[in-house]
């Protein structure tokens, strides 16, 4: 009899479980249908300033929804400014852009506020039960001088979340004076990372890498990390509906400069939430989606302390972050060298260079590694086995600007092996560094030679794919054309 009791009691603990976690994807699969309701239409592309997101805050001035507060001044004199919503006991801190070029979850906190401020659309007793349950402290942008100039660290030239523990910059002053005074049971440090991590030793890119960082070198799991532990388990049980294998976490290893080891240790349970890559979308319009749902999913964990059914080993069967993946890899490709051929793979990164006051940026690629890539993945691969790498020729006619240039055919061009085309001396075209073009051509400023021999390790990313002496595949600044199924507006030319 004590031995049918105590199945049933397991029966029914499961069975409870399991309940509450259909409960918990239901509201993420309807949060993330809603987002498009929510999403707050001033902020369509990823590259905003403070003055930017001031009128949002402004307009919730006198909301009663809302307590606002300057929390502080950033080096440039930028004001910090807080967001409280909620009235309940358990006090959740979010932050966001301590890294001045890391502003998926600013979108998304807009999003939230939009959400928050909602009703009669089948949300309300989820709100209800969020705000009266929690009170949630938003910091959105708490780098206001990086984001100035899309740049990771501080005006002082500080990585903030390695200032946790000297606290040199006023911003990682503002952050540990919020952590002190409010005392909060959770937080939330929201960051974007590289688009190039993979999800573990796999070919897909990590789009959430997680972490419950670590409070001391034994990584040891106290009831504050565990509790961290839980929620990533649980929000990245919901992603997997979303993006399946390509949710990963951070190595725990203990950063004693880190605010969120500090934040962890402090007796916060903290959560660190990094937006990477996912392929077509450069601007990071889906990944901001997946916030919303996710960060809303977490809080709703949090009210009804619903994170405490999941299990915490979960956590360690996230594939770590993985260095595997770069934007393209051209794969088999014949070279020649000095009268011998071999064969060998490229890994090319397209890096972005930012223009009009980081408010816009192009794209300059480069051969970052050569030879065998056989453990690496491309974003986008292209089999090149059978075809031979060749440097393109230089146009023999200089041009006085690039207008001038756009108007040439440049599938003609490429045809004939032309991947290079040169400004004239006395050119009126930006004087100074690198620039782009919408024609896919590698424009040559005078003076500025052709790079020499074969493409290899280092060079801009240019050059052609020959098979049987015929040009099959140009790649213009790391974008591939195939000449036999050619589009001018594929890609992006460059001008240097």
């Amino acid at each position: 009899m004590e031995l049918f009791f105590s199945r049933l009691f397991f029966f029914l603990i499961t069975l409870a479980t399991s309940q509450s976690m259909a409960q918990s994807d239901d509201l993420a699969q309807k949060l993330f249908k809603a987002h498009p309701t929510f999403k707050d239409a001033a902020l369509t592309q990823r590259r905003f300033k403070q003055k930017d997101i001031l009128p949002l805050i402004s307009r919730r001035q006198g909301n009663p929804m809302y307590t606002i507060e300057k929390v502080g001044e950033s080096f440039e004199g930028r004001t910090i400014q807080m967001l409280k919503i909620g009235t309940g006991k358990k006090k959740v801190l979010l932050w966001t852009q301590m890294h001045g070029d890391e502003p998926t979850a600013t979108m998304a906190s807009f999003d939230m506020f939009n959400f928050l401020e909602g009703k009669n659309d089948g949300f309300d007793s989820f709100r209800k039960e969020l705000l009266e349950k929690t009170t949630l402290y938003f910091v959105p942008m708490l780098n206001p001088d990086g984001a100035e100039r899309y740049q990771r660290r501080t005006m002082q030239g500080i990585d903030m979340n390695r200032d946790a523990a000297a606290r040199q910059t006023p911003e990682a002053m503002i952050l540990k004076g919020l952590v002190d005074r409010l005392k909060p049971d959770y937080g939330f440090n929201l960051h974007d990372q590289s688009p190039r991590y993979s999800a573990g030793r796999s070919p897909k890119v990590a789009t959430i890498s997680f972490l419950a960082t670590s409070y001391d070198y034994e990584l040891s799991i106290n009831d504050v990390r565990q509790r961290s532990m839980q929620l990533i388990v649980g929000m990245n049980r919901i992603l997997q509906n979303y993006i399946p294998g390509q949710v990963a976490r951070y190595s725990d290893d203990h950063e004693p400069r880190g605010f969120g080891d500090n934040v962890q240790k402090w007796g916060t349970t903290l959560v660190l939430i990094e937006s990477g890559g996912y392929v077509g979308d450069p601007e990071k319009q889906y990944i901001r989606q997946l916030n919303f749902m996710a960060i809303l999913s977490a809080l709703g964990k949090i009210a009804d302390n619903s994170l405490t059914k999941e299990n915490r080993e979960d956590y360690y069967k996230i594939p770590e972050n993985g260095r595997w993946v770069y934007d393209l890899v051209v794969r088999n490709a014949t070279v020649r060298q000095s009268g011998k051929s071999f064969t060998a793979d490229l890994g090319i990164n397209r890096n972005e260079v930012s223009y009009s006051n980081a408010t816009k940026f192009f794209y300059y690629s480069k051969i970052e590694d050569f030879g065998d890539l056989h453990p690496q993945y491309g974003s986008q691969e292209l089999d090149a086995k059978g075809y031979t790498i060749e440097k393109g020729k230089v146009y023999p006619t200089a041009y006085k600007n690039v207008s001038e240039i756009s108007k040439l055919n440049a599938l003609d061009l490429l045809r004939q092996g032309y991947t290079y085309v040169r400004l004239a001396a006395d050119s009126n075209t930006r004087a100074l560094g690198l620039y782009f073009t919408t024609t896919p051509l590698h424009i040559l400023r005078s003076g500025q030679a052709a790079p020499s021999g074969t493409p290899g390790l280092g060079n801009t990313a240019t050059f052609i794919l020959k098979k049987d002496g015929k040009i099959k595949y140009a790649v213009i600044n790391g974008f591939v054309h195939d000449l036999d199924n050619f589009s001018a507006e594929k890609g992006q030319g460059i001008v240097e």
